[in-house]
């Protein structure tokens, strides 16, 4: 459309290519296509200290594997009073193709970065208390405080930690956090999927009170 030769415009240095509809398709490796692609070069990752700098709400994602969940979630980081995203090595991509198009382009917009391979829990944990920031882990336990908790909810500088789809947290994840912190179900239901919960997380925590 027009606007987009008015992009391609301000940018003469970058090349554009014209394809036919099949080979669009067949660079894709599927049929869904919406008659344009990119490609860019992926800009060097910031460290973990340079992303927690001068934020007070991050999120933290150990192991999330489904890059739908991913993407979900950095959608619900954007909507929902979250300033940045720090994933484990384990994590999917941000930038694989699902996860940024069910982001609905929001990984392009909020701060992230992965951590190095075996820097997590020990010294992302000790990055995080080294900024101010308290520790609040998703999870179910005897020890869990409510969502709403005042305590929490105070926090000046708070990290929302969710787990890997199926099994959660890690053990000696929730034993490092300040707070383990539930969401109130109903009756019967006792977990919710990793994105859906992110979104209830992000709504409650992401506003300073």
């Amino acid at each position: 459309g027009r606007d987009g030769w008015d992009v391609v415009k301000q940018f003469p240095q970058v090349p554009v290519y014209t394809a036919s509809e099949s080979v669009l398709k067949g660079i894709t490796g599927f049929k869904l296509t919406r008659g344009m692609l990119a490609l860019f070069k992926r800009k060097p990752l910031c460290d973990m200290e340079s992303i927690c700098q001068g934020k007070s709400r991050i999120a933290i994602l150990e192991d999330v594997v489904n890059p739908t969940n991913v993407g979900a979630i950095f959608r619900s980081v954007a909507a929902l009073g979250m300033e940045a995203v720090i994933l484990t090595n384990g994590c999917s991509d941000p930038l694989y193709r699902r996860a940024s198009r069910v982001s609905m382009g929001n990984v392009f917009l909020v701060p992230w970065t992965i951590m190095e391979k075996g820097r997590w829990p020990e010294g992302g944990m000790e990055i995080l208390k080294n900024n101010g920031f308290k520790t609040a882990a998703m999870a179910l336990s005897d020890e869990s405080v409510s969502i709403d908790d005042k305590g929490l909810l105070a926090e000046e500088k708070l990290a929302v930690i969710l787990g890997t789809e199926g099994d959660g947290l890690a053990k000696s994840t929730i034993a490092d956090c300040d707070y383990t912190v539930k969401i109130p179900m109903s009756a019967g239901v006792d977990s919710l999927n990793v994105a859906a919960a992110s979104a209830v997380a992000f709504w409650e925590l992401g506003r300073k009170q």
